[in-house]
């Protein structure tokens, strides 16, 4: 998928979750941001800088986007995660809302 169709936070948090360092991630988020993953949100860059470090570093994967939408500040991005997670396989969607300076306001994900 084409990253010119998503803005330059939404591919930023996509580069750095691939990354080494994915704590480097809490850089996309305003400062009262949220994440909802898996039923329970994160609000705030220190919830989310914990939600980084455990829960989302928790299993080796690797992804395969399958789409990506964006529509003024609301994208959304559906991904295929496969590796040693319960099920080691399954399409997951990411909804981003962003603020007027590009920040991520709120992001969820579901399946």
């Amino acid at each position: 998928m084409n990253n010119s169709t998503l803005s330059p936070m939404v591919t930023r948090y996509f580069e750095l979750m691939a990354g080494p360092d994915k704590t480097r991630v809490v850089e996309v988020f305003s400062p009262d941001a949220t994440v909802t993953d898996d039923g329970r949100t994160y609000r705030g860059r220190d919830a989310i800088l914990g939600w980084l470090s455990g829960p989302a570093s928790e299993f080796t994967l690797t992804s395969t986007r399958l789409s990506a939408e964006q529509t003024g500040p609301k994208a959304l991005v559906v991904v295929r995660l496969e590796g040693d997670f319960p099920g080691g396989r399954v399409d997951l969607s990411y909804t981003f809302d962003q603020a007027p300076h590009g920040l991520i306001d709120s992001l969820t994900i579901t399946a």
